[in-house]
């Protein structure tokens, strides 16, 4: 086969390497329009695991660039005069120019041809007998590759700017682990990602907001005034040294801002895209190179299993898209947390430290404890003794919460889910066990299903109120046994239906209306939930007035029940919600139009509830943070509403997302929503409740260590296992989770079966 590969870094000399080791026959030419040694950057990191990828594809390049690497398993944070260190992250850096030359050696020894500044026109690309003669074109030419730009059409690439900028440094400053400094200026923060990649050199990339790097005057810098203020900015930290450039092929001050590169489709006809030509990812995660040398190992395979390239190359991007979106998505979570650094300045060192540490949802808690048990232990020990508690030892999700007068024994909360088991609006039986099994479980605070003010506030014919007194003293016999039966706390939710109301219970159609016997709807606008919906009436200032009362007459039923927390619901489409949201409130009055005007309802519910609810007892709100609708909710206001509850006495945020409309294009995944409680909370100065497929302990643990909500709620593991906190304390080994006596025998149980499968360890 002949391959001419165009662009000579670390993607297309390893895949020259590897296709001559798969058969010496193969006609292999790299052409590079640089010098060999030309590069930008200093060093390249590697993880352990890539080492392993790169000792099976070819050990004795494995072995020469093992020999050249400088090892480090610790990652140090400078943040606010203290150093927070985290160890066992087994990475490895070698400098870039070494990397190239003992690929491009390896390249001679095999016999591939390798062709120095040689330039490649691509829109002749084909006029030249190398490429036209070739059976394989292979696109390595870069972030800026000529050949996918020259065939856009073709390639569908799509180019995402970031917002950040950054300047990619050198420095004989020897940094003996990974270095992450934020230092606070006048014009606000720079950081620096720093780590040695030789016996005497590191890599120094500086980087800022766009804002602060203009308020600093570097927009009119040239790059060496840029570089001798970085130096002053970061002199304690350099120990003396300079700081050098080998951007010489840069005009200007020779700050970047980083380019996300995704296609949709990494080939056409026999030419393909590889590294950065087909994708790339931060900085900081590291994995730009090993990316495109994976890409080289995934290709080469693959053309070694067949010459037929329509069999060969789907079978080579459909394996690396996978991984290649895996490590994007990292790689987004990562940069999203930098670009919004301002959201984490007010956490302490090790909160932010461990904020850092778990940004791009990678690395999570129990993997930090892999890696340094001492870290984590002293995590928790910080995260315990800022809850108050008097055991310090212990996983995060085991720790007090206080809001006013409550305090939960522990963050997990069993969250509002809808039985559609009521008659009449009253909780029976039904209801008595499903959250008194659920507090006898474990949860710290267990939550009621949306229980409705009034009967055509329902969703649902079998949805529960809390509009009769018969309806308020079944709740309190469920009150009461929880309160005298289990450690937990028990919160009701209360809502209106509004435009969503009149359906079937779940599982008869969610959503859809009743076949017979719908009741009258009401809305801020006429404007059902979709075609099938029936249309609800506008409300008048007089609904207005009555369904403020009715809210405020259950308020006081809840009173005379017991309930420790009430919380309105404010989410999903539902009344209080379709008038925050403009995709339903479409009025031009003095309740819609703008966001002010939006919420003038919902927050003169809030006031007389809260005025009706005991001073000492908290108050939530559930909040959709997105609609998933263009021109709907979106961050920047979720964050602006919540700042407008906490001022009207607000004590938590239950952050949800969605089923607003119809037309929502929710994005789904582990945690989906958590990212929303984590910009309200650290945004808008308020305690949140993260939910959202939520599923592990491990999840919980680090969402709260992260600061990124202070308790979490689980609904779905709640409905497979009611004795879910019981059996994440048993699996973490935590001694201090309270057991209902009568279940003590099987706390041993689990706990021996526990021990025995550590003894006996993987099969």
């Amino acid at each position: 086969m002949r391959v001419a590969i165009i662009g000579g870094g670390p993607a297309g000399l390893y895949l020259g390497t590897l296709l001559k080791l798969a058969d010496p026959r193969h006609q292999v030419t790299v052409v590079e329009r640089n010098r060999p040694n030309d590069t930008f950057g200093w060093g390249v990191v590697f993880s352990d695991q890539t080492l392993e990828n790169f000792r099976s594809a070819d050990p004795v390049s494995h072995q020469r660039i093992s020999d050249s690497f400088a090892h480090w398993d610790d990652i140090d944070v400078h943040f606010k005069g203290q150093v927070v260190t985290s160890g066992g992250h087994g990475f490895c850096g070698i400098a870039r120019r070494e990397l190239l030359n003992i690929l491009q050696l390896r390249c001679i020894d095999l016999g591939v041809d390798l062709q120095f500044q040689a330039e490649v026109a691509p829109d002749a690309v084909f006029q030249d007998p190398l490429f036209r003669e070739a059976d394989l074109v292979v696109a390595a030419d870069g972030i800026n590759s000529r050949i996918r730009d020259a065939f856009a059409p073709q390639f569908g690439p799509d180019l995402e700017r970031r917002s950040n900028k950054f300047i990619w440094l050198g420095t004989k400053q020897k940094f003996d682990a990974f270095t992450f400094v934020f230092k606070q200026t006048e014009h606000g923060w720079f950081w620096v990602h720093a780590y040695r990649f030789d016996k005497d050199t590191s890599t120094f990339i500086v980087e800022t907001s766009e804002e602060t790097w203009r308020r600093a005057g570097l927009d009119a810098m040239e790059r060496d005034q840029g570089i001798a203020m970085m130096e002053r900015l970061f002199a304690e930290h350099l120990g003396g040294h300079r700081l050098m450039s080998n951007a010489n092929h840069l005009r200007g001050s020779a700050w970047l801002n980083f380019t996300r590169v995704s296609n949709k489709s990494w080939r056409h006809g026999r030419i393909v895209l590889m590294g950065d030509a087909a994708h790339t990812a931060h900085f900081s995660i590291g994995s730009g190179t090993k990316l495109a040398m994976e890409d080289a190992i995934s290709l080469a395979r693959h053309l070694g299993r067949t010459p037929d390239l329509d069999e060969a190359l789907p079978a080579y991007e459909a394996e690396r898209r996978v991984e290649v979106l895996r490590l994007q998505s990292a790689a987004r979570n990562s940069t999203e947390w930098f670009e919004h650094v301002d959201r984490y300045l007010g956490l302490e060192p090790e909160q932010f430290a461990y904020s850092l540490l778990t940004r791009s949802q990678r690395v999570s808690h129990e993997n930090l404890r892999k890696r340094d048990a001492s870290y984590l232990s002293n995590v928790e020990r910080w995260f315990a003794g800022k809850a108050g508690a008097t055991e310090l030892a212990g996983p995060p999700m085991f720790q007090p919460f206080t809001l006013r007068g409550l305090t939960l024994p522990n963050r997990v909360v069993v969250s509002p889910m809808a039985m559609y088991s009521a008659v009449d609006g009253v909780p029976g039986d039904f209801h008595l066990v499903h959250l008194g099994a659920r507090a006898m479980g474990g949860a710290g605070l267990v939550f009621t299903e949306m229980t409705c003010i009034a009967p055509e506030a329902r969703i649902t014919p079998a949805c529960a109120g809390l509009y009769t007194d018969a309806q308020a003293a079944a709740w309190k016999r469920i009150v009461d046994f929880v309160h005298a039966g289990t450690p937990a706390k028990i919160a009701v939710q209360l809502g209106h239906a509004g435009r969503k109301g009149s359906t079937r219970v779940g599982w008869e159609g969610y959503d859809e209306p009743l076949l017979e016997g719908n009741w009258p709807l009401l809305a801020p606008s006429p404007i059902p939930y979709g075609a099938q919906n029936q249309t609800p009436a506008a409300m008048t200032r007089a609904d207005m007035d009555r369904v403020r009362d009715q809210f405020v007459a259950a308020t006081k039923r809840a009173v005379a029940a017991g309930f420790d927390l009430l919380e309105l619901h404010m989410a999903h489409g539902y009344l209080l919600s379709s008038f925050i949201t403009p995709v339903s409130n479409q009025r031009q009055d003095e309740y819609g139009s703008t966001l002010e005007n939006r919420l003038r309802f919902p927050l003169e519910v809030f006031d007389a509830v809260r005025a009706a609810w005991p001073k000492d007892k908290p108050m939530s709100v559930r909040l959709s943070a997105t609609d998933w609708v263009p021109g709907g909710i979106d961050g920047d206001q979720a964050v602006e509403i919540a700042r407008l509850f906490k001022a009207r006495g607000c004590d938590l945020i239950d952050v949800s997302a969605g089923q607003t409309s119809r037309e929502a294009k929710p994005v789904y995944g582990r945690m989906f929503q958590t990212p929303f409680s984590d910009r309200i909370r650290n945004e808008a100065g308020i305690a949140t409740m993260a939910v959202g497929n939520i599923t592990e302990f491990d999840q919980v643990n680090g969402i709260l260590a992260a600061g990124r909500a202070d308790l979490c709620a689980l609904a779905r593991p709640h409905l497979s296992d009611p004795h879910w906190t019981l059996r994440a304390a048993a699996e973490q080994g935590f001694k201090g989770q309270p057991w209902p006596q009568p279940y003590l025998a099987g706390k041993e149980q689990i706990e021996r079966q526990l021990r025995r499968g550590a003894e006996q360890g993987p099969v």
